[in-house]
């Protein structure tokens, strides 16, 4: 029912896009963890492999062990479809024998990208193909251009519906979280929304409390200022 892709950058940073032609797709398929590793559960998903599949990484385990360790407990394997991204280490993926046609995945370096119900595997490819090519951009935006391509292709054979970005960096919450859980043109509204994110709130988190700055940024002036210099060279870099 969805297709998605998993990719971790040179700072180990890590960001996620999904879409689906299926209510609110972002809500129970996705997860990360700083500095440990991102997942997506689909097909017939099973909720439970996102929590057990970041804490498996967490202590250490391989993607290839994780994978193994999450569908030896589940009699519904062939049913399900899962890839995991460790925060270092090779991605891997499964995608089971009873998971509705077209169906698929792909793991590259720093890169996963897995689907079904698809139009053909020319979804994954496109995907993939989009954010390789769009080295040097912000992530985020890789991954909606990476979501483009892969719709361009015909995305989810039976339409669209919802969509999902986020963004994993050094912090043990989210840097961007953007959900579009029923529209009829979801890509449309989730770059809107991602467009909005840094007129202002994007820059904001920067500025709230986290690793290594336990009280953040609380004088007003410093964060108006960051605001101004973040949305400057933002406009610069699109210039």
């Amino acid at each position: 029912m969805t297709w998605s892709i998993l990719a971790r950058d040179e700072h180990g940073h890590f960001g996620v896009a999904i879409a689906s032609r299926f209510f609110a797709v972002g809500s129970l398929c996705v997860h990360s963890r700083r500095a440990v590793g991102a997942l997506s559960t689909q097909a017939l998903m099973n909720p439970l492999y996102g929590p057990a599949g970041i804490e498996a990484m967490a202590r250490g385990y391989s993607a290839a062990d994780t994978l193994t360790t999450l569908l030896a407990a589940d009699e519904g394997r062939d049913q399900r479809q899962v890839h995991v991204l460790p925060a270092s280490g090779p991605g891997a993926a499964h995608t089971g024998a009873a998971c509705v046609d077209w169906c698929g995945h792909l793991v590259l370096d720093n890169l996963s990208v897995a689907g079904n119900m698809l139009a053909g595997p020319r979804v994954i490819e496109a995907t993939a193909e989009a954010y390789l090519a769009s080295a040097g951009l912000p992530m985020a935006e890789r991954l909606l251009a990476a979501l483009d391509a892969g719709e361009a292709a015909g995305g989810d054979k039976r339409g669209k519906q919802s969509a999902a970005l986020r963004v994993q960096r050094d912090e043990d919450y989210l840097s961007l979280d953007l959900r579009v859980d029923d529209h009829a043109e979801p890509f449309i509204e989730l770059r809107r929304l991602y467009d909005k994110s840094q007129e202002r709130a994007f820059p904001f988190i920067e500025c709230l409390p986290g690793r290594g700055r336990p009280s953040g940024t609380i004088e007003r002036p410093l964060i108006e200022a960051h605001i101004e210099r973040f949305l400057a060279q933002r406009q610069k870099g699109q210039s």
